[in-house]
C-alpha cells in the first residue's frame, strides 16, 4: 500500500484526491508506523481542495460527496500522536483561509463537524498544539458574517443557546502568551462586528458577560504590575528599566485599544458594561485614591500617583465613551475621602481586596455624613474661592494634604507642591481633559479649563438666541449646569457615592482662577524642569489664547519676579563657559518653545510621565566643574528663560515673534587682533595662513617627550573666539600656519603657582555633546569620550611673555562677552517692544557660533 502511494500520478487531479481519500478510509488507527502517511495525506488534501476551489469545482464536489470532513474527524478520534492533531488543525486552517466559494464555506461550517473540532479535548499542555488550535479558531472567525455565524451556533426558542467558537476562544483570553491573547482578541472582534442581534444578546448575557469584567480585572492587574515597574525604575533608573516600562505600556495601551474596538462594534450594553467595570474595578478603588502627594505605605495602596495619572490620561484618550469620560470628570469634584474610605466592596461579583482598603485613614471626617454598607454619603466640598472674584484676587493656597481636598484641587496641588513627575502627570491629565471631545463644554467650564475661545463662542451663541450674555450669567454658579448635575446624580444612584450639593457652591470662574493661580505658581518654581514648564505653557495658552485679560496684578508680579531672577542667571552665562553658543542656542530654543506652546496638542505622549528622567552622564564620570556640566546647566537655564520671556510677552498682550528680539552682528573693527591676523568670519581651520604679529612664542608637548614650538594667539570675532597655535613659516617670518584651534570661551587661563612661565588653559569641546547625535547613544546618554575637557600647558620663554598671553586671552574673552551682551540687550528690555520689521534686529547665524570638533586636535 505504501509503495502505491508514491507511484507517479498527476498531483493536481481528482484521481489523486480520490486515492488519498480511499487510503484515509482504510486507516483504522494512527500510530508511529503510519503517521507520516496520514500527515502527508492531510496536507495534500488541503492543497488539492484549495487548488480546486480556484480552478475546478469538481474537487470540492468530490470532497462533499465522500464526506471527507467526516474522515478528518474520524482520524482525529483514532490518532495516538500529537503531530497528527497538529497537521489536522493546520489543514483545516489552510482550507478555511483559502476557500473563496461561499458554497464551500457554508459546507465546511455545517454538519456540526466544525463545532466538533472546536470542542475536541486537545492536550494543550503542548504549547505548539495550542498555537495551531488558536490559529484554527481565528481562521474560522475570519469567515464569519450574518449568514455563516448561524451555522456555528445552537438555538433554542429563537435565541442562541450555545456558541462553541466564542466560548472556547475566550477561555484563552488571558493566556500568558501574548500571541495567544492577540489572536483571541482578533477573533472576538470578528464576532462582535458581525452585528447579529441574537449573538449579541448571547455574549452580553450571564455568564458570558463576565468576560468584560474579567478583561478589566486583567487590565487592573497589568496596571498594578506597571506601577511596580515604575517604582523600581525610580529607585534604579537605566536604559533597561525604560525598555521594560515601554513594553508594559504597549500592553496597557493595546488593552485599551481593544476596549475601544469592542465599543466601536456598537453592541448594545457593552459600552455600559465596560464603563461600569473600569469605574468600579479600577478608577474608584485604585486610581482616584492615589491622587495625593503625601507618602503612603506599599500595603495601603497598590498604584502610586504617577502611574495613576498616566492611566487616567490613557483611559480618557483611548476609550472614547461619553459616560466614562464625564463620570471621571464629575468624580474630580469629590474629596479624596469619598474613595479612600471605601473598604471591601463587592463590585460586579468581585471582592476588591487589600488594594482598596485603607485602614490607616481616620474615621469621622467632616465630609462624611453617614455610611450605609457599601454606600458612602459625602458632601461636595466648597471651593476656597468665592463665587464673586475681583480681578485683583490674591492667589489661593491649596492644602495638598487635606482630607477634604477635592480631587480637582489635588491635581492643582501637584502643580504647586509636587515634584517634576507629578507636575508633568497633572498637566497631562488637565490637557487630556481639555482635549477629550466626549466631555461636555459645561463640564470643562465647571472644572475651570474651558478654553477662552470656547467661552467667547458660548457668549456669542447666547447673544444670538437672545439670552442674557453678560459675564454674570456666564460665570454664575448656574454655569455648573445640568450636565454636571446629572453625572453627580449618577454617582449617587448607580455607583453608591451619596452626596449633597453645597448651598453656595463655587462658580466656574472661581475654579478657573484656581487653575490659573496654580499655573502661575508653577512658573515661579525653580525645582521644575524646563520641559515640564513648556507643557505648562501649552496649557496656559490653550486657556488664554488671546491676551492678559484674566491675569491679575498678583499674577503679573509673580511672573515678572520669576522672569527677573532668570534674566540675572542668563546674564551671568554671558561671562560663562559656553558664551559662544548662547545666542545660537537661545534662537533655536525660542523657535521650539513657540512651536510647542502654540501647537494644537501637547508635545509628549502620556507615557512620558512614567519614564524616569535620566542624566545623560554619570556623576562618577563627569565632575561638577566640567564644561559639560556647565553646558547642561546653560541649556536648562535657556529653556526656562525662553518660556518665561514668552509668557511675559503674552502677559503684556503682545504678539509672540518668530525670533527673539536680538541685535544684528556688528562689524569687527580693524584694530581687533582678528583683523590684524587676517581672519575672516570663518573658523581658523588647520592649514589656514594668518599674520602672527601679535602672537607669543611658546612650547607645548602633546605627547610625552615630544615638545613642539608654536606661536600662540587668542582672537575673537563677534560672538566667536579661538585659541590658536600656529607654526611660523620659514620664508615669511610674520606669517604662520594654523595647526591647532580651540574655543576661547571657557578656557579659564591660569599661571602655574610654581612655574611663572607656564600657562594652564582648559580646552573645552567645540560643541555640546547632546547637540551632536554621533556623540550620544540610542537612549540619549552621552558617550564618555565626548565629555572630557582637555588641558594645555603652554611654556613661554619668560614671565612677561606668559603674562602677555594671559592678558591677551582675558581681553579677547571680554570682547567676545561684550558682543554677546550687546546683541542680547533688546531681549532684556521688555518695556520697548521690538518691531519684527526692524532691520537692525535679526537672529544670529548658528554656523558662525559653532566650531568643528576636528579643529581641536
Amino acid at each position: 500500500m505504501w509503495f502505491s502511494f508514491w507511484k507517479s500520478r498527476d498531483r493536481f487531479s481528482i484521481d489523486e484526491l480520490r486515492y488519498l481519500t480511499e487510503q484515509l478510509t482504510k486507516i483504522q488507527i494512527v500510530n508511529e508506523v503510519n503517521k507520516d502517511f496520514v500527515i502527508e495525506a492531510l496536507r495534500s488534501i488541503a492543497e488539492l481542495i484549495t487548488y480546486g476551489d480556484q480552478n475546478d469545482s469538481s474537487f470540492f464536489e468530490f470532497f462533499m460527496e465522500k464526506q471527507v470532513m467526516g474522515q478528518f474527524v474520524r482520524i482525529l478520534k483514532i490518532s495516538r500522536t500529537m503531530i497528527v492533531s497538529l497537521q489536522l488543525l493546520q489543514t483545516m486552517s489552510i482550507m478555511i483561509q483559502n476557500l473563496k466559494s461561499e458554497h464551500a464555506i457554508y459546507y465546511m461550517f455545517s454538519n456540526e463537524y466544525m463545532n466538533y473540532l472546536i470542542t475536541f479535548s486537545f492536550d494543550f499542555r503542548h504549547e505548539e498544539l495550542l498555537s495551531y488550535y488558536i490559529s484554527f479558531l481565528r481562521a474560522i472567525s475570519g469567515k464569519l458574517d450574518k449568514n455563516t455565524i448561524s451555522l456555528l451556533v445552537k438555538t433554542q426558542n429563537d435565541e442562541v443557546a450555545s456558541f462553541p467558537l466564542y466560548v472556547e476562544a475566550i477561555r484563552f483570553a488571558f493566556h500568558e502568551e501574548t500571541m495567544v491573547r492577540t489572536a483571541v482578541r482578533a477573533l472576538t472582534l470578528n464576532v462582535y462586528h458581525v452585528g447579529d442581534d441574537c449573538v449579541n444578546r448571547y455574549i452580553t448575557s450571564a455568564p458570558h458577560a463576565d468576560y468584560f469584567s474579567n478583561l478589566v480585572m486583567f487590565f487592573r492587574e497589568q496596571c498594578i504590575t506597571l506601577n511596580g515597574l515604575v517604582s523600581d525604575a525610580l529607585k534604579n533608573p537605566g536604559s533597561d528599566s525604560i525598555s521594560i516600562i515601554l513594553a508594559a505600556v504597549d500592553e496597557i495601551e493595546d488593552n485599551l485599544y481593544y476596549f475601544s474596538d469592542i465599543i466601536s462594534a456598537g453592541i448594545p450594553d457593552v459600552g455600559k458594561l465596560i464603563t461600569d467595570n473600569i469605574l468600579q474595578l479600577l478608577i474608584f478603588p485604585l486610581l482616584l485614591p492615589s491622587l495625593r502627594i503625601e507618602a503612603v505605605s506599599t500595603q495601603e495602596i497598590q498604584i502610586g500617583a504617577v502611574a495613576s495619572l498616566y492611566l487616567i490620561c490613557c483611559i480618557l484618550r483611548i476609550v472614547k465613551i461619553k459616560d466614562l469620560a464625564n463620570t471621571i470628570a464629575a468624580a474630580l469634584f469629590f474629596p479624596l475621602e469619598a474613595f479612600r474610605q471605601i473598604s471591601e466592596v463587592k463590585l460586579n461579583g468581585y471582592m476588591l481586596g487589600h488594594g482598596s482598603i485603607h485602614d490607616s485613614q481616620p474615621r469621622g471626617s467632616d465630609s462624611l455624613t453617614g455610611v450605609d454598607g457599601a454606600r458612602l454619603r459625602v458632601n461636595v466640598p466648597k471651593s476656597s474661592s468665592s463665587s464673586h472674584i475681583h480681578p485683583e484676587v490674591v492667589i489661593c493656597q491649596i492644602d495638598s494634604t487635606g482630607s477634604n481636598l477635592a480631587l480637582r484641587e489635588a491635581l492643582l496641588s501637584f502643580l504647586t507642591s509636587g515634584d517634576d513627575v507629578l507636575v508633568l502627570g497633572s498637566l497631562g491629565v488637565l490637557a487630556t481633559l481639555l482635549q477629550t471631545k466626549e466631555l461636555d463644554e459645561s463640564m470643562l467650564d465647571a472644572l475651570g479649563i474651558l478654553p477662552q475661545r470656547k467661552q467667547h463662542k458660548k457668549l456669542l451663541l447666547q447673544a444670538l438666541v437672545g439670552e442674557d450674555a453678560g459675564e454674570e450669567q456666564l460665570f454664575s454658579s448656574e454655569g455648573i449646569c445640568c450636565e454636571l448635575d446629572s453625572y453627580l446624580q449618577k454617582l449617587k444612584e448607580q455607583y453608591g457615592v451619596l452626596y449633597s450639593f453645597p448651598e453656595e457652591g463655587a462658580s466656574p470662574r472661581a475654579h478657573r482662577f484656581q487653575v490659573l493661580d496654580a499655573l502661575v505658581n508653577l512658573f515661579c518654581r525653580s525645582n521644575i524642569s524646563a520641559e515640564t514648564l513648556w507643557d505648562g505653557g501649552w496649557l496656559l495658552r490653550q486657556l488664554l489664547p488671546y491676551s492678559e485679560v484674566e491675569f491679575n496684578g498678583h499674577h503679573l508680579k509673580l511672573l515678572k519676579d520669576s522672569y527677573r531672577n532668570c534674566t540675572i542667571a542668563i546674564q551671568q552665562e554671558i561671562r560663562g563657559i559656553w558664551v559662544d553658543l548662547l545666542l545660537a542656542f537661545l534662537c533655536d530654543e525660542w523657535k521650539m518653545c513657540k512651536r510647542a506652546i502654540e501647537a494644537s496638542a501637547p508635545r509628549k505622549e502620556p507615557k512620558c510621565i512614567l519614564l524616569p528622567s535620566q542624566k545623560s552622564y554619570s556623576d562618577d564620570i563627569i565632575p561638577a566643574e566640567s564644561s559639560f556640566t556647565a553646558g547642561e546647566r546653560m541649556r536648562e537655564l535657556v529653556k526656562v528663560f525662553v518660556i518665561l520671556h514668552q509668557l511675559q510677552i503674552f502677559s503684556l498682550g503682545r504678539v509672540l515673534p518668530d525670533q527673539p528680539p536680538i541685535c544684528a552682528p556688528a562689524d569687527v573693527p580693524e584694530s581687533f587682533r582678528a583683523r590684524t591676523a587676517g581672519i575672516d568670519t570663518s573658523v581658523p581651520k588647520p592649514g589656514t595662513e594668518l599674520r602672527i604679529v601679535d602672537a607669543v612664542p611658546c612650547r607645548i608637548a602633546f605627547e610625552r617627550g615630544k615638545e613642539r614650538h608654536f606661536s600662540f594667539l587668542a582672537i575673537s570675532m563677534g560672538t566667536s573666539g579661538w585659541l590658536v597655535l600656529a607654526e611660523v613659516l620659514p620664508l615669511k617670518q610674520q606669517f604662520g600656519v594654523v595647526r591647532v584651534a580651540a574655543p576661547l570661551a571657557g578656557s579659564n587661563p591660569r599661571i602655574d603657582d610654581k612655574h611663572s612661565r607656564w600657562l594652564h588653559v582648559r580646552i573645552r569641546p567645540s560643541t555640546l555633546p547632546f547637540l551632536d547625535p554621533a556623540k550620544s547613544d540610542a537612549y540619549g546618554n552621552v558617550k564618555t569620550k565626548a565629555l572630557v575637557d582637555g588641558r594645555w600647558t603652554l611654556a613661554f620663554r619668560d614671565e612677561e611673555s606668559c603674562k602677555s598671553a594671559l592678558s591677551m586671552i582675558l581681553e579677547e574673552a571680554k570682547l567676545q562677552s561684550n558682543e554677546v551682551e550687546r546683541r542680547l540687550k533688546p531681549l532684556f528690555d521688555l518695556e520697548k517692544p521690538v518691531e519684527s520689521s526692524n532691520p537692525s534686529v535679526s537672529p544670529p547665524k548658528a554656523s558662525s557660533s559653532y566650531i568643528k570638533s576636528s579643529n581641536l586636535f
